[in-house]
């Protein structure tokens, strides 16, 4: 048993998944929004949530790093396993577990600052005592991991505000790579970008999934079908099928995905 930044103790790590969810329940008052999903998100893979507005799946995703728990309404009910910790348990610090796993947003929200103050904030946040230098080598670190660090380097004290969207988009990924956490979660991370800045981004995760397990919420099939190696299709608060991506855009099981893949609804 080793000790972990959670809080807890957790097994040794021998199994293939990183997240394991079981019957999660979701509900914001008396308005429940997601219906027992189950499943499991591969470590160092790219898992897409797809579905129509409002099937919820990017309530699934906040209940990974219970950003949910700011919603004074909201209830929720199963478990979420973060390689075989409860992310529920009183034990966890929610703090720790929110950098554990990053989130990044619809639309790109850069601090009101330098670029390199974007990044040193994040890390002063979770780490004390860190001096100039060694601030300095974390910073290029993320910046060279959210592949920015060229097109950057040289006016790092300039505002993170006047960077394009798809730059900026980058820097939130670099701020959330900053902290090292274990899964990046990605909700709708190229809806404002244009189809290059997009292409950038999806790039980038390609190369990301080497080190992290990626999840993302996306309302464009194409590209899950493009970059990710998991598909869960939403559809009304439930989990409908869950498989691999190949499997599930060229020979659905369910009637249902295959009607919203071909644009019957969604």
């Amino acid at each position: 048993m080793t000790t972990t930044g959670l809080g807890v103790l957790e097994p040794p790590l021998l199994a293939e998944t990183m997240i394991s969810i079981d019957g999660l329940e979701a509900a914001y008052g008396t308005n429940r929004v997601l219906h027992g999903i189950s499943l499991d998100i591969p470590k160092n893979r790219i898992t897409a949530f797809i579905g129509p507005s409002g099937c919820g799946k990017s309530t699934a995703l906040r209940c990974i790093n219970r950003m949910n728990d700011l919603i004074k309404s909201f209830r929720t009910d199963g478990t979420i396993a973060l390689q075989g910790q409860d992310v529920y348990s009183r034990t966890v610090n929610v703090n720790v577990l929110r950098r554990t796993v990053g989130m990044v947003f619809q639309h790109p929200n850069p601090f009101p600052m330098s670029i390199y103050d974007n990044i040193a904030l994040a890390i002063r946040e979770h780490e004390k005592g860190l001096d100039k230098a060694e601030l300095d080598v974390r910073v290029q670190a993320a910046l060279e991991q959210a592949a920015l660090w060229e097109e950057v380097k040289d006016y790092l004290d300039r505002s993170a505000m006047a960077l394009s969207g798809g730059q900026q988009q980058r820097l939130c990924i670099a701020r959330a790579l900053a902290i090292k956490p274990r899964v990046l979660m990605l909700d709708e991370p190229c809806a404002s970008l244009d189809p290059i800045s997009t292409a950038a981004i999806e790039e980038l995760l390609l190369q990301l999934k080497r080190d992290y397990t990626i999840v993302i919420v996306t309302h464009n099939l194409a590209q899950a079908r493009r970059i990710s190696d998991k598909c869960a299709f939403f559809l009304l608060g439930e989990l409908i099928e869950f498989g691999d991506t190949t499997q599930v855009f060229a020979a659905p099981e369910r009637d249902e995905t295959a009607r919203y893949l071909s644009g019957v609804y969604g």
